[in-house]
């Protein structure tokens, strides 16, 4: 059996659980997290996916992310996605949350954020090829010029709209615009 996942309507209730195969196939919305991983200079973790990955191979994401499980809160998920691709603990912070319409299948998104010592990172070959830290100027040169995760850029594109430093968190609805906190 595929991953068991909570399939939700467009405000983020829970109607059902579906495998996750089934949601992608059916274009069901259902649940990620992502987590932005931050240095103590405030630079951003990047990471390139490998080759061999069954979804987006070798291309670059700025966020960790994952789907959230049957029962699990967007925070949880967040810290466990942490742990699992980057060998990493740390506590997260809800960036926003936004309706994607993700290049596999829509889902919610829930962004968060995390200070990451690189000492602390060890993480996961089927997941993460490389990684590196970037500045802000440095990541939005590289989001001009690397093949980064399409559901990835939508992403950063809303956080640049809520200001870089990640201030005026809160959710926004699928244009991008924010709306009341939950």
């Amino acid at each position: 059996m595929g991953e068991r996942v909570e399939r939700v309507d467009e405000q983020d209730r829970v109607i059902d659980v579906v495998e996750r195969g089934e949601a992608v196939r059916e274009g069901w919305l259902y649940r990620m997290a992502m987590v932005l991983c931050r240095d103590a200079h405030g630079r951003c973790l990047v990471h390139r996916r490998p080759e061999s990955s069954s979804r987006f191979p070798g291309e670059y994401s700025w966020l960790v992310a994952g789907a959230v499980k049957v029962g699990e809160a967007y925070e949880d998920a967040a810290r466990r996605e942490l742990r699992e691709e980057l060998g990493a603990d740390a506590p997260v912070r809800p960036l926003f949350k936004f309706l994607c319409d993700g290049e596999l299948s829509p889902y919610w998104f829930a962004v968060y954020e995390a200070v990451v010592a690189e000492e602390d990172i060890v993480p996961d070959a089927s997941e993460v090829a490389w990684h590196g830290w970037l500045t802000d100027d440095e990541l939005r040169a590289a989001m001009a010029s690397w093949k980064f995760v399409s559901d990835s850029r939508d992403a950063y594109a809303r956080h640049l709209a809520l200001g870089s430093s990640g201030q005026g968190s809160g959710a926004v609805d699928a244009t991008g615009h924010r709306v009341a906190d939950e």
